[in-house]
């Protein structure tokens, strides 16, 4: 992303959770912050035997690995199931697993979309210090995890979901306000770096569809379609390898740096395919709403048209 597209994003500092002294996150003259895996040993600690019935599951429970666009891992809303330390932790936990140079963008889709983090629901899964502990928090246009790399070779604790609809289910043209376009503009910047036959290549008609955690479902390299990206030019490949660090922004730097290791670890760029859709281009205006980057250990696939939702699944190669 240019200097002047993050310059024009809302910054602001990364700032402790009210209420949040009252168990002891802040440590230090200088506010150093737990990491987000801390706070989770804490909130289960926290628990009430009858929480911990309702909230606490078996780490290989199925529904630990589930994504989707909307849904909630257990009935019980963080506004209402909480105490209110309890509730400041799990916001804690959420803004920790985000940078906090877009976290007022994480907070704007989830006011927007949820009405507020008091509606998402939270899981926890294994016990702490097991070295087999996660934290999932879901909702609409969330599934986000926390395991302090309980589950190898996968990136994000494994598959996660993000999206948006601002203002209104059906966006315009050109997204005003969604926080998550800048992503799909950057992808159409490599389309538009494509020489005839390449986009050709890359130019498909209709997208895989969204099916909950088969939406992100691994693929053979035989079954894997689009352009393949092996045979680019330096600057084109350079360009794919700034598009996949600007589609990391939003989430600390743990999770990007692994994230970027496995999937370099897996081949880099040369290694992936990517596609576009024309049978989804709002406004039919040669801007694609609709795309995705694929390999056998990675899907990103960004569907923009109603509005923005984003399945990514990046694994450990072998």
């Amino acid at each position: 992303m240019s200097v002047d597209a993050l310059n024009a994003m809302n910054r602001r500092q990364f700032v402790q959770a009210a209420g949040l002294g009252a168990v002891g996150l802040a440590t230090g003259a200088a506010g150093t912050r737990s990491s987000s895996e801390t706070v989770v040993s804490q909130l289960h600690s926290s628990l009430s035997a009858d929480q911990k019935r309702k909230l606490v599951l078996p780490f290989d429970h199925p529904l630990r690995s589930k994504v989707d666009a909307n849904w909630h891992i257990t009935p019980h809303r963080v506004g209402e199931f909480f105490t209110a330390d309890q509730q400041a932790m799990i916001r804690q936990i959420f803004r920790g697993l985000h940078n906090p140079d877009f976290f007022d963008k994480v907070e704007q889709h989830i006011e927007e979309d949820g009405g507020s983090l008091g509606n998402y629901s939270v899981a926890l899964f294994g016990e702490p210090g097991s070295g087999q502990f996660e934290f999932v928090l879901t909702g609409r246009h969330c599934t986000v995890r926390c395991d302090g790399d309980s589950v190898d070779g996968a990136a994000f604790g494994g598959p996660m979901f993000y999206g948006h609809a601002a203002h209104s289910f059906n966006e315009q043209p050109h997204h005003p306000d969604n926080v998550y376009w800048y992503q799909a503009k950057r992808a159409n910047e490599v389309f538009q770096a494509l020489d005839g036959k390449q986009r050709q290549m890359a130019l498909l008609d209709d997208p895989r569809r969204e099916q909950a955690s088969e939406t992100v479902a691994l693929k053979k390299p035989g079954e894997i379609v689009g352009l393949p990206l092996t045979d680019l030019s330096r600057d084109q490949a350079g360009l794919v390898d700034a598009v996949l660090d600007d589609l990391l922004l939003p989430f600390r730097d743990q999770d990007r740096a692994e994230a970027m290791k496995l999937i370099r670890d897996a081949g880099g760029v040369a290694a992936l395919s990517m596609s576009f859709y024309k049978n989804l281009d709002v406004g039919d205006d040669g801007v694609w709403d609709v795309w995705q980057l694929e390999s056998p250990t990675m899907v990103w696939y960004f569907r923009g048209a109603p509005h923005v939702h984003t399945w990514v699944n990046i694994q450990q190669a072998g």
